[in-house]
C-alpha cells in the first residue's frame, strides 16, 4: 500500500459507523494488517495475533499511539514478541521510521521470565542485544533479570562505569544466582585477557572475596559507597558522555565531586570503543557545556583546545583569557568575550585592561551591551577631542600587542619617538556600491561610536572618504554627528551613503528628503526603494513639492541597469512623461501590452506636448500601426484627449482579459508581462469570464498562484490539482481565501483533496478547524455509501485513479454498487 492508500483507509474507517467500520475492516483485513505492520514495524502475522482476531481490535490499533501500543505489547513478556520489538521501526506519524529497540527494551526485560528458554535461543533477544546493543540498551541490561546479559553489559561498559555502579551490577548477579553467577563472571575475566581489569584494579579481588564469603550479596553491599551514583539518570548521562553521545545539559542534582573522581579514574577523552554507538572526540568539550561545570575542568579543556572550548559555550573563567596558549586569539576571543561579558563572568573593565591583543578584544566586544559601551566610552575619554590622538590610535590598532587600555595610553603619549598622525593613514576613496569595512576599519568604527558625541564631531573631519561612508552606512551616528560628517565631507559623503544595498528605512527617508540628483541616482540604483518612490524619482517629482526634469545622473543609471535583472525597476518610469526617461524605456524595453505603450505616450504628451511624442515615435521602436494612428492625432485639435480615450479603451478590463486569454500555451508568461508593466490583472472581468466560460485550466492555475487571486477563481481552480494538492491552495487555506469545506467539495482529483486536508491538519496542533469538514465528509459518506461495505471498498479502490472530487467519488462508488450488487 502507498501512503495515500493507508491514509484513505484510516479515513474510511474513521468516517463509517462502528458496525460498518468493523465489517469494512474485516472485508479489507489484508490491507488493514499491511497498514498496521507498516506503522508498528512488526510482521503482519504478529500484528494480527497481538491486536486480536476481532475487527474492532484492529481498528483500535490503527488509531492507537504507536509507542504506547508497543509498550503494552512489550509487557506481555513473550520472547518472540520481545525479539521482534527489538528490531522494529515504528512510524509515529506514519512517515519517518523510529527504532523501537531502546524505547521498549526496559518494558520487555521487566516482563521477561528468565526461566523461559526461548529468550536464550540463537538470534533471540539476548543474543541480539549483545550483538547490536549500544550504551542505552546495555545500561538497561545491567538491572535486568538475566545474569548472562548483566555480565555481558558489565564487561562491555566496565571501564566507563563508576565503581559504585559496577558493584550494583555484581550485587544484582549475586541476588539472582548467588555464588555461581559471580564465579562465572570471574572466570570470564580470567579467560579473556583483552578485557583486563575493566578499569577497576580492585574488582577481581573483591569478587573472589565475595565468592568465599558466607553471604556474597551482603559482602558486596557493605563495600558499596553509600549515596554515590544512585540516580539512574545521572548514570545514563555519564555513560552517554563516555560513549561520545553525551547530553547537552547536566542531569539534575549532579554531584560534581563524583565527576571529578571519575575523571581522575579515567580521564574524559581516553575512552576506547566498546559499543556500536561509540564516537570519537573530546568528552571534556561536551562536559564543559553542562551548567555548573567546575572551573578546573573548564581550564583543563581550555588548555587542551582553547578555541573549541570557547566555542562550546563553556563558562570560561577570566584566567583563561590571560593565559598564553597556542591558538588563534581572534577566534578564541570572538567565541568567548561576548557570552562571558553578558553573563557577568568576565568583568568588562578587566577585559579592557588585561586581555590582549587590543584589536581582537575590540573586535569581539558585545557592542549591543550597554555596560560594555559605557566602560569602553570611559576608557576612550582619555583620547579626548584631539584628532591626533584618534588618528594615532587608529594607525596603531593593527600592531598593538597589549590590551585596549595600553593601546589608548600609547596613543595619547607624547613622550615617544614613534610617529603621531595628523591625517588619516593610507586614505581610500568611497566604494560604489558600499562594501562592509575590512581590516582595522570595522574595529575602529565600532570603537569610535562608543566615544562621546563631542569627540566624534571633532574627529569626523579627519576621516577619509571610505571611513566617512562606513560611518554613515554601517554605523548609527546621531543626527549631530551625521551633520558634522556632511559639513566636513560635503555632498560626496551623501552620495557615497546612498550607494548601499539594504539601507534602513530611516536612512533612506533622510536621503530622499534631500532631493539631491546624485543621491537619488544612487538610491535608485542600489537602494531598496518601494514602487511609489521609484516612480517619483523617474517622474522628477520632489519630496518637498514641485517637479523638475529628471536629472542626468538618474538617466545615466537607466542606461546602466540590466534589462534582464532590473526590468521591474525600469518600468517604474512608464508613467513619468519625462522625455529622457521615455526615450530610454523605448530604447531598452520591449513593451508587450498596447495599454502600456499608450500609457507612456499619454504621459509624454501631457508633460512635453506633441513634439515630445514625435521624438518618441521617430525612434522607430513602436509598432507601425500605433505610430501611424498616433501621428494622425498629433495635429488634431483634441489629439491628447483622443489619445487618453484610446488608452482608457486599452486599459479596460475586457481588453486586458483578451490579452490574458489569447494564449492557451503559456498563460503564465502573459500574466508576468502584465504585472511587470505595472498593470493589475482584471480580476472582476476574469471572474465574469469564468462565470460565463469557463477559463482555461492553465490560466486558472496560473491566476490561482497570485496572492491577490479572489476566491471566485480559486474555487474552480481547485478542480485541476495534482499529487497532494497545489501549494497555492495550501496558501489560500492559510490566509482564509479558501476553507477546508471548499477543498472537500471542489478539489479534484479526490486524492489531491485528501492530501490538502491532511497537510492542512498537520499544520495545526488542534483538530478543531477540521471538525466541520469531517462532519460534512461523514454525512456525504452516509448519504452515498451508508452501511454498504462493498460500496466503501469500491470507493477505496477507485480513489487512486479517480479524476473527480471527493463527493463525486462517493456518489460514483454508491451508484456502482447499487447498479451491480
Amino acid at each position: 500500500m502507498t501512503d495515500r492508500s493507508r491514509s484513505a483507509l484510516r479515513l474510511a474507517l474513521g468516517l463509517a459507523d462502528p458496525a460498518t467500520a468493523d465489517a469494512l475492516a474485516e472485508r479489507l483485513r489484508p490491507e488493514l494488517l499491511g497498514a498496521l505492520a507498516h506503522r508498528f514495524g512488526l510482521p503482519e502475522e504478529m500484528v494480527e495475533e497481538l491486536a486480536g482476531p476481532e475487527p474492532a481490535g484492529l481498528r483500535a490499533a490503527l488509531t492507537a499511539d504507536p509507542e504506547k501500543w508497543l509498550l503494552e505489547v512489550a509487557a506481555l513478556g513473550d520472547p518472540a514478541v520481545g525479539r521482534a520489538l527489538w528490531s522494529a521501526r515504528y512510524r509515529p506519524d506514519w512517515d519517518v521510521p523510529v527504532r523501537a529497540g531502546d524505547r521498549v527494551l526496559p518494558a520487555v526485560l521487566e516482563a521477561a521470565d528468565p526461566w523461559d528458554e526461548r529468550w536464550y535461543d540463537e538470534d533471540g533477544l539476548l543474543e541480539a542485544v549483545e550483538d547490536e546493543g549500544g550504551v542505552p540498551a546495555l545500561l538497561t541490561a545491567l538491572t535486568c533479570p538475566f545474569p548472562r546479559l548483566i555480565g555481558y553489559s558489565a564487561a562491555m561498559l566496565g571501564r566507563w562505569l563508576p565503581p559504585s555502579v559496577m558493584l550494583d551490577a555484581m550485587i544484582t548477579v549475586a541476588e539472582l544466582t548467588g555464588v555461581e553467577g559471580l564465579a562465572s563472571f570471574i572466570r570470564g575475566l580470567e579467560t579473556t585477557p583483552e578485557l583486563g581489569d575493566l578499569g577497576h584494579p580492585w574488582l577481581l579481588d573483591t569478587l573472589r572475596q565475595a565468592v568465599e564469603a558466607p553471604d556474597p550479596e551482603s559482602f558486596l553491599r557493605e563495600r558499596r559507597p553509600a549515596g554515590e551514583w544512585t540516580d539512574p539518570a545521572q548514570v545514563r548521562a555519564l555513560l552517554m558522555l563516555r560513549s561520545g553521545n553525551g547530553p547537552s545539559v547536566a542531569p539534575a542534582g549532579l554531584d560534581w565531586d563524583l565527576i571529578r573522581r571519575e575523571h581522575e579514574r579515567l580521564p574524559f577523552g581516553q575512552e576506547t570503543g566498546g559499543t556500536p554507538d561509540f564516537r570519537r572526540g573530546s568528552r571534556l568539550l561536551r562536559l564543559v557545556r553542562w551548567e555548573g561545570c567546575p572551573a578546573d575542568l573548564v581550564l583543563e579543556s581550555f588548555r587542551a583546545d582553547p578555541v573549541e572550548t570557547a566555542r562550546a559555550d563553556a563558562a570560561l573563567p577570566f584566567e583563561a583569557l590571560t593565559e598564553r596558549v597556542m591558538c588563534n586569539r581572534w577566534s578564541l576571543l570572538s567565541e568567548s568575550l561576548g557570552r562571558g561579558i553578558r553573563a557577568g563572568r568576565l568583568p568588562v573593565e578587566r577585559v579592557l585592561a588585561e586581555v590582549t591583543p587590543a584589536e581582537a578584544v575590540l573586535d569581539a566586544l558585545p557592542y549591543d551591551h550597554e555596560p560594555t559601551r559605557k566602560a569602553l566610552g570611559t576608557l576612550l575619554a582619555r583620547l579626548g577631542t584631539d584628532p591626533v590622538n584618534w588618528l594615532t590610535c587608529y594607525a596603531r590598532i593593527g600592531r598593538a600587542d597589549g590590551s585596549v587600555a595600553e593601546l589608548i595610553a600609547d596613543a595619547v603619549s607624547t613622550d615617544t619617538r614613534r610617529k603621531r598622525h595628523t591625517s588619516w593613514p593610507r586614505p581610500a576613496p568611497a566604494q560604489f556600491p558600499a562594501a562592509p569595512p575590512e581590516n582595522t576599519r570595522p574595529t575602529f568604527l565600532d570603537m569610535f561610536q562608543c566615544a562621546s558625541e563631542e569627540a566624534q564631531r571633532a574627529v569626523v573631519p579627519y576621516l577619509d572618504a571610505r571611513a566617512a561612508q562606513h560611518l554613515l552606512v554601517y554605523g548609527d551616528p546621531s543626527p549631530a554627528v551625521r551633520e558634522a560628517v556632511v559639513a566636513a565631507h560635503g555632498r560626496p559623503a551623501l552620495v557615497a551613503m546612498a550607494a548601499a544595498y539594504r539601507l534602513p528605512a530611516e536612512k533612506v527617508a533622510y536621503l530622499l528628503d534631500l532631493d539631491e540628483p546624485e543621491v537619488d541616482a544612487q538610491l535608485f540604483r542600489y537602494g531598496n526603494l518601494d514602487r511609489s518612490e521609484q516612480e517619483r524619482v523617474l517622474a522628477g517629482r520632489l519630496r518637498r513639492s514641485g517637479t523638475r526634469p529628471v536629472p542626468g545622473e538618474v538617466l545615466a543609471v537607466l542606461d546602466d541597469l540590466s534589462v534582464t535583472h532590473s526590468r521591474d525597476r525600469l518600468t517604474a518610469g512608464l508613467g513619468s512623461g519625462d522625455i529622457g526617461v521615455a526615450r530610454r524605456l523605448v530604447e531598452r524595453l520591449r513593451l508587450h501590452i498596447p495599454a502600456t505603450r499608450l500609457r507612456l505616450l499619454v504621459a509624454v504628451w501631457e508633460r512635453g506636448g506633441p513634439d515630445a511624442v514625435r521624438e518618441i515615435l521617430a525612434m522607430d521602436r513602436l509598432p507601425v500601426t500605433l505610430r501611424r494612428r498616433t501621428e494622425k492625432l498629433l495635429n488634431a485639435p483634441e489629439g491628447a484627449e483622443r489619445l487618453r480615450t484610446w488608452l482608457a479603451e486599452e486599459e479596460a478590463p475586457e481588453r486586458l482579459l483578451a490579452y490574458l486569454t489569447a494564449s492557451v500555451t503559456d498563460p503564465g508568461a502573459r500574466l508576468h508581462r502584465l504585472r511587470s508593466e505595472g498593470l493589475e490583472p482584471p480580476w472582476s472581468a476574469l471572474v465574469a469570464a469564468q462565470d460565463a466560460g469557463p477559463l482555461a485550466a492553465g490560466l486558472l492555475g496560473t491566476l490561482a498562484k497570485d496572492p491577490d487571486c479572489p476566491r471566485e477563481l480559486l474555487l474552480p481552480a481547485l478542480a485541476f490539482g495534482t499529487g497532494d494538492g497545489p501549494d497555492w491552495a495550501r496558501a489560500a487555506l492559510e490566509d482564509g481565501r479558501l476553507t477546508p469545506e471548499d477543498v472537500l467539495a471542489r478539489a479534484a482529483p479526490a486524492r489531491a483533496s485528501l492530501g490538502l486536508l491532511r497537510r492542512y491538519a498537520d499544520d495545526r496542533p488542534e483538530p478543531r478547524p477540521l471538525c466541520a469538514v469531517r462532519d460534512r465528509a461523514a454525512a456525504l459518506a452516509q448519504e452515498h455509501l451508508a452501511t454498504d461495505v462493498e460500496a466503501w471498498a469500491v470507493c477505496l479502490q477507485l480513489l487512486p485513479t479517480f479524476a473527480g472530487t471527493l463527493p463525486e467519488l462517493l456518489a460514483t462508488a454508491g451508484t456502482l454498487t447499487r447498479r451491480h450488487p
